[in-house]
């Protein structure tokens, strides 16, 4: 089955100011990914990692993309398709509370 790249954006403010209802049905949508196998982590500090030409390792704290929102996490998941996929994470926290979730499709 195809594989996907999500990554969700969301902050505090937007997670608090979204109905515990709803944030609570979204993390059971996580639940339920990851009973269906999917890989899903919360981002932590992110480093920078450089090898050019392979004459030597430079690593440098810090993100390398920028948005409004924080990157705030990740999931590896699988679906028959792109519109599955979409389905799939329309309902998880980053979506529901008021940030955003991009899908990458894995080829």
């Amino acid at each position: 089955m195809p594989k996907f790249v999500t990554i969700g954006y969301g902050d505090q403010a937007g997670y608090d100011r979204t109905a515990s209802t709803v944030r609570d049905a979204a993390h059971a949508q996580d639940q339920k990914l990851r009973a269906e196998g999917a890989l899903i982590g919360i981002a932590g500090a992110p480093v920078q990692v450089r090898n050019h030409d392979a004459k030597g390792v430079d690593v440098v704290e810090g993100a390398f993309m920028t948005t409004s929102l924080p990157i705030a996490g990740f999931a590896v998941i699988e679906a028959a398709d792109l519109d599955e996929a979409i389905q799939k994470v329309s309902q998880v926290p980053c979506a529901v509370a008021h940030g955003v979730v991009e899908v990458w499709p894995l080829r």
